[in-house]
């Protein structure tokens, strides 16, 4: 248990290191700069998040991408939007969302094995997604040469998932025959 002398000045600083970070901060990063146990660090996120939330403040303090970071609640989603991008938003394509899940489900993947299960080219859509940061490259094929790539942690973040265990299961999305169908691309 922390010191309550000392807890004020712990929470206060992890807000202030969280306010000026753009991507999720890892509970060992934030016990390094602050120097204290990574529990205690641990707990004080735990309590912070808490506190926001039933306070119904109008941002979040989550744990996604192996990270902590702040959000602005779904709640007040429109207004933040309307104020930073003037009503504009931007979207994904739909052959963007399908190389999206082909790289998700199946990472590492090639660009060709993309291509054979989408049943179309998508090195253009691929060039999108690395560009944007949601897909990064994870090595080469030791047999093809081919680059391999992954979903990056900016996607985990954008999805708001703390890893790739939880992604939803394809099963209930899938058609009843999907191996008679696989076996038919091979």
């Amino acid at each position: 248990m922390t010191d309550l002398a000392t807890e004020p000045d712990l929470r206060a600083g992890l807000e202030a290191v969280l306010l000026v970070v753009d991507e999720p901060v890892t509970e060992m990063t934030l016990a390094q700069v602050l120097e204290r146990p990574v529990h205690e660090i641990a707990a004080s996120l735990r309590e912070l998040s808490a506190e926001y939330t039933e306070a119904g403040r109008g941002f979040d303090l989550r744990e996604v991408a192996g990270g902590w970071r702040f959000y602005t609640r779904a709640e007040c989603a429109s207004l933040v939007e309307r104020f930073v991008r003037d009503g504009q938003q931007v979207r994904l394509t739909q052959a963007a969302l399908e190389t999206l899940a082909v790289v998700a489900y199946r990472q590492p993947v090639s660009r060709a094995r993309v291509a054979a299960v989408r049943g179309v080219n998508s090195d253009g859509v691929m060039r999108t997604l690395v560009a944007r940061g949601l897909v990064e490259e994870a090595g080469t094929d030791p047999e093809s040469q081919a680059v391999l790539y992954r979903t990056s942690s900016y996607f985990l973040e954008r999805m708001g998932l703390r890893d790739l265990a939880e992604l939803p299961e394809l099963a209930p999305f899938l058609p009843d025959d999907v191996e008679t169908l696989e076996e038919q691309k091979q």
